[in-house]
């Protein structure tokens, strides 16, 4: 098969990892990709929200397959795109994406299916939110409705914490026309876990899942960012459980979003809070996770290739998925200065030493080639990845893979699977 995968970060490093190994692969293009990526395909120069440029070099190329990474060019509507062109993607079409473009789309579903997940208000004006949170008081939940690339929820401990939160989003417009409304809501308490599946219409098959460490420092304080580390599969969430939150969270969904004339078909992937009243739901994304996707996707020992080439076809029956009895953990390397404004154009060293380090695989992010020399180019920028029969086994394996690197401007939770 000739397959073009879309994206440049971690999630896609390790997905072209994954695909590369495949023996139905012909050839792999990757647009844009990283230097991480280069020995595994041709990487393309074309950005990962360019759906026309990509589905022209689909057609083009012959490509018989697609495979989205990032969120954003399903929202633009990659998938739809596809289609009028013939050709297979393993994605939502844009209508179904707004489980992920829209928090308050995504709260009606729950809402209509019966799914359990945190009280909510949707406000596209400061003042009437602003009141809403001081009649409810803290701590409580403040949410970009759009895209905002992992950064747009402030779960504020304090009134003052919300208050400035919604000032920030509605007044002074910090993310754009993804916070032009917000999502506040009541904040869930628990153990958050993230929950795989690939889905067509009203079916869906079990993945796996992770836990993900979202806030910048350690022991969970700081800021959310898109993800500093995880581990898979999350404690206190076997198998069993998986399949029963599947029933509860995912087919009801998919189920009404049949109903609505918007069927989903693709990976969705179910951030949860298990709650002492139960599992719910906090909010659905229509891709893998990153770093969930990294901890999983190490873990696997199928041929991930076909899997997704069904799904593309709508053949759940085909889609076989198996993986590795170990744990394993990422730890994410970002930028200082993230999740606000990251230092760049440091220089990074060591990687080979990381990979060398056995069950360490080092998947890159935010990096690029300048002079000869690789450097830091974003926010989070690489993530180490290890597997181990136990999980202290993975997490000792994973740091001493982030202490063979080199960096002087990275920095890193030193707690992830704590």
């Amino acid at each position: 098969m000739r397959v073009l995968l879309v994206g440049s970060g971690g999630r896609e490093h390790a997905l072209a990892a994954c695909l590369s190994r495949s023996p139905e692969l012909e050839t792999l293009f990757i647009a844009p990709g990283n230097p991480g990526m280069q020995t595994l395909g041709t990487l393309v120069p074309l950005a990962a929200d360019d759906v026309t440029g990509l589905v022209n070099f689909a057609r083009e190329q012959r490509i018989d397959l697609v495979v989205p990474g990032p969120e954003a060019p399903l929202v633009a509507g990659l998938a739809d795109l596809c289609a009028e062109a013939g050709i297979a993607c393993a994605g939502p079409s844009q209508a179904a994406s707004a489980l992920e473009g829209s928090k308050s789309f995504t709260k009606d579903v729950a809402d209509a299916a019966g799914i359990p997940t945190a009280r909510w208000e949707r406000f596209e004006e400061a003042e009437p939110a602003l009141a809403f949170v001081r009649r409810r008081g803290s701590p409580i939940v403040i949410k970009a409705d759009g895209l905002a690339a992992g950064k747009g929820v402030i779960v504020a401990m304090t009134l003052e914490e919300a208050e400035a939160a919604i000032i920030d989003i509605l007044t002074d417009r910090s993310f754009g026309a993804a916070g032009a409304s917000i999502v506040i809501e009541e904040c869930l308490v628990g153990q958050e876990v993230s929950l795989f599946a690939f889905c067509s219409d009203g079916e869906a098959v079990l993945i796996g899942a992770a836990r993900d460490h979202k806030r910048i420092g350690e022991g969970d304080t700081g800021p959310n960012t898109g993800g500093m580390g995880a581990v898979s599969p999350p404690p206190n969430f076997d198998r069993d459980a998986q399949e029963k939150a599947l029933d509860i969270m995912v087919r009801p969904m998919l189920a009404e979003m049949v109903r609505r004339g918007t069927p989903f078909r693709g990976i969705i992937f179910a951030g949860l809070m298990l709650t002492e009243d139960g599992p719910k739901l906090i909010e659905y994304n229509v891709r893998f996770g990153d770093p969930e996707a990294q901890a999983l996707l190490i873990r696997l020992q199928s041929d991930l290739l076909p899997v997704l080439k069904a799904l593309a076809e709508g053949r759940l029956d085909d889609a076989a998925i198996n993986f590795t009895d170990e744990a394993s953990i990422s730890v994410v390397l970002a930028a200082r200065g993230y999740p606000g404004t990251p230092s760049k154009g440091g220089v990074i060293r060591g990687i080979e030493r990381a990979d060398a380090v056995p069950g360490v695989q080092v998947f890159q992010a935010g990096t690029a080639m300048q002079d000869g020399k690789l450097v830091a180019s974003g926010g989070r920028v690489l993530t180490v990845c290890a597997t181990g029969a136990t999980p202290e086994e993975a997490r000792v394996r994973a740091y001493q893979g982030v202490s063979a690197i080199d960096w002087d401007d990275g920095i890193y939770r030193r707690d992830i699977g704590l």
